[in-house]
């Protein structure tokens, strides 16, 4: 198949596109160049990249592509947080926007990274599948719930959407993250030998390895139409919700010499949920989810032994979506009052990355 992958510089992208290429699709990103140069390691390997922001996307851009896969995105909670407006103008309305010019383009699957963080805040006793209620308490998770209702509108014959609601991410990437709670626990616990909460450690997270949100995305992308026409799936094990304690408890058995302790001001979190994944299981029986959060803090603490982890890049701008970002606006390339719009932008035109 002909792909497009949007955020194919990002995170999760930088781990999909080489796996989709290596399973034999052509592949094409699309990425703003946002987190250009946050590299953890070698670069990811080079596709050819359209350089554009998502919001810019038209139906000629994606005619002769049998599928998108779109990733781009605000990405967590906390940088939703930081400018609700860009949140919702990013996430969901440029979503919409795309599905209908991929609709228009004659594109005939779309494969949507929405979040079990549209979840939100539950009781934790229960485990949600997905027909569960939503109750997002972020614009992050809200936004994730409009885009996946408007998207499915447009599903018809001709336009087939999937929706993938993975779990709370971890694991090395060539684009590391430093602000998802597994890499985070990891990485203080590396560095300052601290394995910092921030929470009072009791909220429920479902948990995916980067490498098994890939493997699902492709197990999608090549099945049958009828098994994921319009259907959303909880990507994930349901073995693998962990209070956030326990994942820190975890962290301090694989990283000699660590200790839990609490950041100043932790407390409650409103964000407390437990997924069921069976749905997924059920469906693509051949799929198996590789990893679990326990192998994923050995590779995590190999990999930053390995490249030599510093602090102050996983507290900042390098690894900290949050801080990248108002270091891009400081710097005057990225306008607040255009939305997070480049002032000056990396090279827009399609080139190997």
């Amino acid at each position: 198949m002909r792909v497009l992958v949007t955020g194919s510089d990002g995170y999760i992208g930088a781990v999909l596109v080489p796996r989709l290429a290596g399973a034999g699709h052509e592949v094409v990103g699309l990425d703003s160049g946002l987190y250009a140069g946050c590299t953890f390691g070698a670069e990811p390997a080079a596709v050819m990249t359209k350089r554009m922001d998502v919001r810019d996307v038209e139906a000629d851009d994606l005619r002769g592509f049998d599928a998108v896969v779109h990733l781009a995105a605000i990405s967590n909670d906390p940088l939703g947080n930081l400018n609700p407006q860009v949140t919702y103008d990013i996430n969901h309305l440029a979503s919409v926007r795309l599905a209908r010019q991929a609709k228009r383009a004659g594109v005939e699957r779309f494969l949507f990274s929405s979040s079990c963080s549209l979840y939100g805040a539950a009781d934790g006793n229960s485990f949600m599948d997905e027909l569960a209620g939503f109750n997002p308490v972020t614009p992050y998770g809200h936004s994730k719930v409009l885009a996946e209702r408007d998207i499915a509108r447009l599903a018809d014959d001709d336009f087939s959407p999937t929706f993938l609601r993975n779990a709370t991410a971890y694991g090395a990437s060539p684009r590391l993250r430093g602000d998802v709670v597994v890499n985070n626990l990891v990485g203080f616990a590396f560095t300052t030998g601290a394995v910092q909460l921030m929470s009072d450690g009791t909220p429920w997270r479902p948990l995916v390895h980067v490498e098994d949100i890939s493997a699902a995305f492709l197990a999608m992308l090549e099945a049958p139409r009828e098994l994921v026409h319009d259907q959303a799936f909880n990507v994930g094990r349901t073995a693998e919700n962990y209070r956030i304690s326990e994942v820190a408890m975890m962290v301090r058995e694989v990283v000699p010499g660590s200790e839990v302790s609490f950041a100043a001001g932790a407390g409650p979190d409103k964000r407390c949920y437990r997924v069921d994944c069976a749905k997924l299981a059920t469906t693509f029986p051949e799929l198996t989810m590789q990893w679990t959060v326990r192998r994923g803090i050995e590779q995590l603490y190999r990999a930053f032994k390995e490249k030599g982890l510093a602090h102050e890049d996983l507290t900042g701008s390098r690894y900290q979506r949050i801080a990248h970002v108002r270091s891009l606006i400081d710097a005057d390339r990225l306008d607040p009052d255009l939305r997070w719009r480049w002032r000056v932008e990396p090279a827009r035109a399609a080139r190997p990355r």
